[in-house]
């Protein structure tokens, strides 16, 4: 790890050419918020540095289109944005996991590296240890961020620049660091943020030390089931599994969060409220963001005010992964149609939604989509909505939403628990299991067999937890890959295509087929499906990539 102890540098006053030469690239998208080192020595000022950050987190391009990325190249996530038909640029390409130079994503990297280069305007001004507790938690947060947005970026990079410092007239371009040291300099920065982040006196909608343990477990379960890593780091496997034991079981243990009872208030502020129990980093959208447009892209077709074209829908949940979930926690009955599937899952209606009497412009029309509905005229109608980021308020006649994002919750650090202990073999899976079960309605009478029949079968099973729990909020890509490509190929990309290319019944409609022309078929490459290829526009003005 780093030694924490830093110097204070001064901010580096960029002349015009310096900042026009730089801004289409990562290493200086903008200049630090505040050009006199003084403002981080001010704790109040200090406070709104840290905000800043935050800020840009919450962005269009770190917010929205990150969303759109890391789900429509996460495998279980379709899009009719564009028309909704399968030939649409975003279906074709980053849908179909081939990404190329998708636009998104490149807006997506210049997002991320906002966000690190206002983390190192802070961390690199700021004395620690610190005798202000203040300006110990703004630094913590800063090295929060700065992890966050590393991984995040390293997800689907992998190979990155990896800026810790401010450049100057003398260091504008940064070569790629390779993965492993991405993720070394990750750790890094989380084991800083649990240093220096506040805990239990933390402030209202900012993470507590134990997000940084949290995210320092995740990185831990990608180094064990990742051996090129691993190795170029020094580790075994059971090294990173223990360590990842470690990490999770520090935010167990610290008695800060809990499960909500009903799952969908998670994503209901009217009913379940915001910052709740079990809510570990949650981007705070009202303070943050006023011109937030996820309710706005990812609410139905006129599901809510009354104006014709105020929402999207972009986010749909593919039709053959919604089936599988049904399939696995859903008893098949007689018949065709929503009602010849009971479903016992608990999570379906917070995360799924397949009808409802429209908004606009006649309240008692009705919008029907599979499986509901049973049409087959075009994409739109084949797949349901997700339902997660829908903009509850349905008299809302704002474009803008105000609602909180919700990116770590306690539900994800059971499920690691679990899959880390049955890693481990010291008995505990089903200690961190049970609860999520319980909630979700699916322990008991309805719990999967695969929980007693040994180490593999439950290692299966609760990698399809992870994607039943926690589908569309932005780590379905780093589940499904982080065991590599054939895990991610017969387990994500071959479950989805397999009953399209073979043109198998629907689990709703035993009249409907799964056909190319109606879903989309994922890219086998595995140059395409496991990484993003670097920005066009960093490649162009860093000299230092080839």
């Amino acid at each position: 790890m780093l030694n924490c102890k830093m110097k204070i540098m001064k901010i580096i006053k960029y002349t015009f050419f310096i900042t026009a030469f730089l801004l289409t690239s990562c290493n200086l998208d903008e200049t630090p918020p505040f050009l006199d080192e003084s403002i981080y020595q001010d704790p109040a000022s200090a406070i709104g540095a840290r905000d800043g950050i935050y800020q840009a987190i919450s962005s269009y391009n770190s917010q929205e289109h990150r969303l759109f990325v890391e789900n429509l190249y996460g495998g279980l996530m379709y899009t009719t944005r564009g028309g909704g038909q399968v030939t649409g640029n975003d279906q074709v390409t980053i849908n179909s996991l081939k990404p190329g130079y998708h636009p998104f994503t490149e807006q997506v990297w210049q997002g991320l590296y906002t966000v690190v280069s206002r983390s190192n305007g802070v961390i690199n001004a700021t004395t620690l240890p610190n005798e202000s507790n203040t300006l110990n938690d703004v630094a913590g947060n800063a090295f929060f961020t700065r992890g966050w947005a590393y991984f995040k970026l390293a997800e689907l990079w992998g190979d990155l620049p990896l800026w810790l410092e401010l450049p100057d007239s003398n260091n504008t371009d940064k070569a790629l660091s390779s993965e492993h040291e991405v993720y070394a300099q990750i750790l890094s920065d989380f084991d800083n943020a649990a240093t220096y982040l506040k805990g239990e006196n933390q402030d209202l909608g900012y993470p507590k030390k134990w997000a940084a343990n949290m995210m320092e477990a995740k990185v831990w379960m990608k180094l064990a089931t990742n051996s090129d890593l691993r190795d170029a780091l020094g580790y075994s496997e059971a090294q990173c599994w223990s360590n990842a034991y470690d990490e999770a079981k520090k935010v167990y243990d610290s008695g800060q969060y809990s499960l909500l009872p009903n799952f969908s208030d998670l994503f209901n502020r009217f009913t379940g409220g915001e910052n709740t129990s079990e809510s570990i980093f949650e981007l705070q959208a009202s303070a943050e963001a006023a011109n937030s447009q996820m309710g706005r892209n990812f609410t139905p077709w006129r599901y809510k005010g009354t104006a014709r074209n105020g929402h999207f829908g972009w986010f749909r949940v593919a039709r053959v992964f919604h089936d599988y979930h049904c399939s696995i926690y859903g008893t098949k009955g007689a018949g065709n149609g929503i009602n010849s599937v009971i479903i016992h899952d608990k999570r379906y209606e917070g995360t799924y939604i397949s009808f409802y009497n429209q908004a606009y412009p006649n309240p008692n029309n009705t919008a029907r989509v599979y499986p509901t509905g049973n049409g087959n005229n075009n994409m739109g109608a084949t797949q349901p909505y997700h339902f997660k980021f829908t903009e509850k308020d349905r008299t809302s006649m704002n474009q803008y939403g105000d609602q909180n994002l919700i990116d770590l919750r306690y539900a994800e650090v059971l499920l690691m628990l679990a899959e880390i202990s049955n890693e481990l073999g010291n008995g505990e899976q089903m200690i961190y299991l049970t609860p999520v079960l319980e909630r979700a309605g699916v322990a008991g009478e309805f719990a999967r067999p695969e929980w007693t029949q040994g180490q593999e079968a439950f290692r299966n099973a609760i990698m399809d937890e992870y994607k039943f729990e926690l589908v569309g909020e932005g780590y379905d890509g780093f589940h499904a890959r982080r065991r590599g490509y054939d895990y991610f190929l017969n387990n994500t990309i071959l479950r989805n295509n397999n009953p399209i290319n073979n043109s198998e019944r629907t689990l709703f409609y035993s009249f409907r087929r799964y056909q190319p022309n109606r879903e989309i078929v994922f890219s086998t490459n595995e140059d395409e499906v496991m990484k993003i290829p670097i920005p066009l526009s960093e490649i162009n003005t860093n000299s230092l990539i080839n």
